[in-house]
């Protein structure tokens, strides 16, 4: 790419955050980027915003040296349907993986519908002239029986692992060579993906291309086995107990709700362990941002890497008396932490604005200098530029029927929640006023803003790239 087209983004990218709490800011690299620069993405498995906060390297070394986005969402809070958002920038809707497993999602139907051979991988790879690297969790329900040594198109280095939820004892498909990993503290896979991931940073240096890694641990999800170090650390922490915990009236909840039981004690006690059960399991997550930052610094990388660290979703933890799981339209489930850092981004700044993981893929095209990538996000380009910037006064947050629970469709905006159930079940929050959405207003506001939101959720929920934008802008 010329230099002159890349410096020219580089001053873009170095002005300010929209909305951004400025003070004390400073650049976290102050020399502009004189050639393409690497992208890092960090994929956590269930991994709520809150539990982010407690991570101390990604305190110090994301959220203090980069740009922590308060308001980012999982468009659909559930693995399968987020991760094809992330590689496709489209809302479920759109590329149709709406569940974990066939017939309504998967890695086969994510294959099958071709929605693989125009990822934003591929796009990096034969336009951008980037060396893409993968590393982890990747789709549910891959591999699949018949190629257990399938290699996705647009991926230069593969190292994706297979099936098993499992910490120890699981197979990573190594560039089309399965290999199988024991039950020893050296086979924990956070730690396998750890020196695999800053191995390949060491010998980055011998080529000259940029290069994308995408790395997806397994934490805090499912069984959230801490390694061996960690398995007594935070012994004291308790889960969170704000207001809405075990909430205490749910008349105005839809029906799934309302015909939940309290919470028991012994149910509590069972929330909390599994609550310091995935703070351990992170721990070792933690570990390996910081070995990754100390090798990119050692080789000279780091002040040409933009680096991305989220979630495919939130969790619950009692919240609204939901025990666990996510692919709710409440806040627990659809916030995700969002951190980013890199060239001119601006060290301690708080983005406040609606980001989405739809804006994922855009925001790699742009930095990567790609001349367009198609999809119904945009790119977070403006909001680490320009303050003053327009930006989206919506989102949408979608579930359907095949994700084992009611299917929604929700309208999210800096002020509002509404949710429309298919059952015909409604739910509207002021999230200013009420932001543990205790108490639903959908039967006392003002109709007029209830037929607004409804209008406009109407619009998103059968949106497609422009249109995306343009509903999501409309006020």
């Amino acid at each position: 790419m010329p230099l002159d087209v890349v410096a020219c983004l580089m001053i873009l990218l170095g002005v300010s955050c929209s909305g951004a709490e400025t003070s004390d800011l400073k650049p976290a690299q102050e020399a502009e980027t004189p050639t393409q620069p690497n992208i890092v993405f960090i994929l956590t498995d269930d991994l709520d915003f809150a539990l982010a906060q407690k991570m101390p390297n990604l305190r110090s070394l994301l959220i203090e040296e980069g740009v922590s986005f308060e308001n980012a969402f999982a468009s659909q809070s559930l693995c399968c349907p987020s991760r094809a958002t992330i590689l496709t920038g489209q809302y479920a809707h759109n590329h149709g993986i709406k569940d974990n497993n066939p017939p309504d999602g998967g890695f086969q139907k994510f294959r099958d519908e071709g929605l693989e051979e125009d990822t934003i991988a591929v796009r990096l790879q034969q336009e951008g002239g980037y060396r893409t690297a993968y590393f982890g969790k990747y789709l549910n329900g891959y591999p699949g029986e018949e190629d257990p040594a399938y290699v996705p198109p647009g991926w230069d280095e593969w190292h994706g692992k297979l099936l098993e939820t499992l910490y120890y004892d699981y197979g990573i498909n190594h560039n089309g060579e399965v290999v199988s990993y024991g039950s020893e503290a050296k086979d924990y896979f956070t730690d396998v993906l750890s020196r695999q991931a800053t191995e390949y940073v060491r010998n980055a240096t011998a080529d000259s291309r940029p290069f994308f890694m995408y790395l997806a641990p397994e934490a805090p999800h499912g069984l959230a086995t801490p390694a061996e170090r960690h398995k007594n650390a935070f012994a004291d922490e308790e889960a969170p107990r704000p207001p809405s915990f075990d909430e205490e009236d749910v008349s105005d909840k839809p029906s799934w709700i309302k015909k939940s039981e309290r919470i028991t004690e012994e149910e509590a006690s069972g929330i909390d362990t599994y609550h310091r059960k995935r703070l351990r399991s992170m721990l070792a997550v933690d570990e390996m941002v910081a070995s990754l930052i100390e090798e990119l610094d050692a080789t000279g990388e780091l002040d040409n890497t933009y680096i991305f660290f989220t979630s495919d979703n939130g969790w619950f933890e009692g919240q609204h008396r939901i025990r666990k799981e996510k692919d709710r339209s409440y806040e627990e489930s659809a916030h995700v932490p969002l951190f980013i850092r890199g060239p001119s981004v601006l060290a301690g700044a708080q983005v406040k604005d609606l980001v989405l993981n739809t804006d994922l893929a855009p925001t790699f095209a742009e930095l990567a200098g790609l001349r367009e990538f198609p999809a119904d996000g945009r790119s977070l380009a403006p909001l680490l530029k320009d303050k003053d910037s327009a930006w989206r006064s919506a989102v949408l947050l979608e579930g359907f029927v095949g994700n084992r629970f009611r299917a929604y469709g929700a309208i999210r905006t800096e002020i509002h929640k509404y949710v429309q159930y298919d059952n015909g079940e409604e739910e509207l929050y002021d999230l200013q006023n009420d932001p543990y959405e205790l108490e639903s207003l959908h039967e006392s506001a003002n109709p007029s803003l209830v037929e607004d939101l409804k209008a406009r959720l109407e619009v998103l929920r059968n949106c497609t790239g422009d249109g995306c934008r343009d509903a999501e802008d409309s006020s």
